[in-house]
């Protein structure tokens, strides 16, 4: 576990009991850990900003380390025994709970000190371990491990239909808010302290979108230019799409499609809010969906459903979510995406197919896959982002259709 200290004397009781339910919902009822959170804190209006971090940061890192601590607390249920022995490996003040008086701290800590399977240090299923080992090689995977247990940094993409990043940096440090200019980002800030931006009048006003630095470079390596017409045909909730139509400044279209209607109702709330007004939100009801669009795009991304190996440090519930036969499912959904879809690109126009995953088995290999079944495209670059450069992973193909 890192040596990061959550600053913060001993907790109230009602503190430790928020992070235990927590706890209870994300691995009894199988609910996802950032929802949890945010449902948490929603409910508890009168948190200061110190207990609603504590609540996070301590929820997320017991999630991150799950199997290492009830390892050491020699259960994978109790709750207030996994929290104490989060306590103890962190060296913070013990809380005078009647819940942590059966833990003996030089027991805990001895077992910590010796403790030599990665697997349970780490904090990763042995499926997950194993088939990451294999695909990357012990020596890579070992380091992405440790990579994806930090926690994830907060980037802001700046709106530039709005605004200036050095503009926006101003007006961020009038409210006490310090970002940093990321290099080799074009509209990319890092914000110094974690704080919930969601309710800031500037996010409000459009100014700026939350979205991590890797993900903003997949939208740069479509290589959009203003008046194209361009598909975004895997959208969600349209964060790509955001960045695109601000890379096009407004100038041409881009269809956002996806298979979830509330989403893209989403997408058009973002929309206006960013001022991007080259949006077409489109629900995909099937093939004719698709046939419709086929030879129209000057460019297409196909952003596929993946694993999320790449994004665990933002999403650390998904090691104990996740399993293989999912993986499977997907890899086939991705293949099936990238053949059918791939028809909407214009002959001389292209494509980026890409992933939050960080396995080749959902990256390059398909990218190969597909070449081999479809002689008329072809690759330009493909470009891998991995966790240990600080930020999430991706991976990101650009496929070309001849002429």
């Amino acid at each position: 576990m890192g040596k990061k200290v959550i600053k913060q004397a001993k907790p109230h009781r009602v503190l430790l009991q928020s992070v235990v339910t927590a706890l209870q919902t994300i691995f009894n009822d199988n609910k996802y850990a950032d929802k949890v959170i945010e449902k948490t804190l929603k409910e508890n209006p009168k948190f200061g900003s110190r207990d609603r971090r504590f609540i996070a940061e301590t929820t997320y890192d017991i999630v991150r380390n799950y199997r290492l601590l009830s390892y050491l607390a020699d259960s994978t249920d109790s709750f207030w025994e996994i929290l104490g022995v989060f306590f103890i490996i962190k060296h913070l003040p013990m809380p005078d709970e009647r819940d942590f008086k059966n833990l003996n701290e030089k027991i805990i800590l001895d077992k910590y000190k010796a403790i030599s399977d990665q697997k349970i240090l780490q904090s990763y299923p042995d499926w997950l371990w194993d088939l990451c080992e294999g695909e990357l090689g012990k020596k890579v995977w070992e380091n992405e491990a440790k990579a994806l247990n930090q926690q994830a940094a907060v980037v802001l993409r700046v709106n530039t239909l709005k605004t200036k990043k050095a503009i926006l940096k101003q007006h961020l440090a009038q409210e006490e808010i310090e970002v940093e200019f990321l290099e080799d980002y074009e509209d990319a800030l890092i914000l110094e302290k974690r704080q919930n931006l969601f309710s800031n009048p500037l996010f409000k006003l459009g100014l700026f979108e939350l979205q991590d630095a890797g993900s903003q470079h997949i939208s740069e390596f479509l290589g959009v230019e203003p008046g194209m017409r361009v598909i975004d045909a895997c959208a969600g909730g349209g964060g790509k799409t955001l960045h695109i139509a601000a890379l096009m400044q407004n100038k041409g279209r881009i269809i956002s499609m996806d298979i979830t209607q509330w989403k893209l109702d989403e997408l058009k709330k973002r929309a206006r809010r960013a001022g991007a007004s080259n949006v077409e939100p489109r629900l995909i009801e099937g093939t004719k969906t698709i046939k419709r669009l086929e030879n129209t795009a000057d460019r297409l991304l196909l952003d596929v459903p993946c694993s999320g190996t790449g994004v665990i440090k933002r999403n650390p519930d998904a090691k104990w979510k996740l399993n293989s036969e999912f993986i499977g499912r997907t890899k086939t959904i991705q293949q099936k995406i990238l053949s059918e879809y791939s028809a909407m690109t214009k002959k001389g126009g292209q494509l980026v197919y890409s992933t939050c995953s960080i396995l080749p088995s959902e990256n390059r290999k398909q990218v190969d896959e597909f070449l081999a079944n479809n002689k008329d495209f072809e690759l330009i670059k493909d470009k891998t982002i991995l966790p240990s450069e600080g930020f999430d992973g991706f991976y990101m193909a650009l496929i070309k259709r001849k002429n």
